[in-house]
């Protein structure tokens, strides 16, 4: 089955820091980004950020915008962690009255996919966690968290919501750091339209080899239900071009998500500052999309016997070969 490809659309756009908050870059109308996003080569979807891109008033606009460059909205992220009002959390704050703000919120996104026919929820709780010690009710608050999701996605059964990862920032500690608790988590709701997302610059900063994320969140119910993809020096979320750092990963991911029958989207996740975003999301989706070239019925068959083998030398020397071809190297 060959692979789909999307982007967050924020990545064509303005990107900032906190040394620079006005941005690296112009800010582009909304439709001109969706028209650089669909001259990307490979690119068939968009995903969305609720309030940034989409609400419930423009949403037949963007709707149109999309269909007429022919792409299609693979998922909306609600925004739930740039505004003053989730600084302290959202789905697991302690207020009763945030978390309320924050399933409405979810409520809101959630008629707006159904709108224009979106399938999934993409849930980043990057405020949901804590900054130091003494401070977090472990207990209360993931009660909360997973009390809620499972509210939302009972109320849209139609609708999946992905939760996606991240060991930390802007939290010291997330509350869905891992793709393990992040799991358990999906579990708890005893939903079936609750999975996760991997990102895997997260996965990398968790310390996580990503490809044995996969295996793991296919293994139980096929829980693995969006990936964004992006690379990092594994110390931050660096938000890179795909396979600039970690070159083997990547072909073992996407050995493995094909082997596990993974058939979500692929989609680009970056934070390109200093490069132009749409350059910078033609290598990923070209890099991708070579290494699937690679990974050829034969060669998925040889990589089954090296993993049966465990032998390192004779696993590395496979990719040496793969990319070099098999002449010895020079003396």
């Amino acid at each position: 089955m060959k692979n789909r490809y999307s982007v967050i659309l924020g990545n064509l756009g303005n990107t900032c820091d906190r040394f620079l908050s006005s941005g690296y870059k112009e800010v582009l109308p909304k439709p001109e980004m969706i028209r650089k996003a669909a001259a990307i080569p490979g690119i068939e979807g968009i995903e969305l950020v609720g309030t940034w891109d989409i609400t419930e008033s423009n949403a037949r606009e963007i709707k149109a915008d999309l269909d007429a460059v022919g792409l299609a909205c693979v998922s909306i992220i609600p925004d739930l962690f740039s505004q003053k009002r989730w600084g302290l959390g959202s789905l697991s704050a302690k207020s009763a009255d945030t978390r309320r703000q924050a399933l409405e919120e979810c409520r809101t996104v959630s008629r707006t996919a159904m709108e224009i026919g979106c399938p999934l929820i993409n849930l980043w709780l990057g405020q949901d966690g804590y900054d130091y010690p003494l401070t977090a009710d472990y207990r209360s608050q993931r009660g909360w968290l997973t009390e809620n999701i499972a509210t939302i996605a009972a109320e849209f059964p139609d609708l999946r919501y992905a939760l996606e990862y991240k060991p930390k920032e802007p939290r010291n500690f997330s509350f869905q750091a891992r793709a393990a608790d992040t799991l358990l988590m999906a579990c708890e709701t005893a939903l079936p339209n609750v999975g996760v997302c991997i990102d895997v610059g997260h996965a990398f900063m968790a310390g996580e080899n990503v490809a044995e994320s996969a295996v793991l969140l296919q293994h139980h119910g096929e829980k693995l239900f969006h990936m964004h993809f992006n690379d990092n020096y594994r110390s931050w979320d660096d938000d890179m071009i795909v396979g600039s750092v970690h070159l083997v990963e990547y072909l073992e991911l996407l050995f493995w998500l094909a082997e596990t029958g993974y058939s979500g989207w692929y989609s680009m996740d970056q934070y390109p500052y200093r490069e132009d975003g749409a350059a910078a999301v033609c290598e990923s989706v070209a890099l991708l999309r070579s290494l699937e070239e690679l990974l050829t019925p034969e060669r998925r068959g040889q990589l089954r016997d090296l993993i049966v083998q465990g032998d390192a030398t004779r696993s590395t020397r496979w990719m040496r070969e793969l990319l070099f071809g098999s002449r010895l190297l020079p003396a």
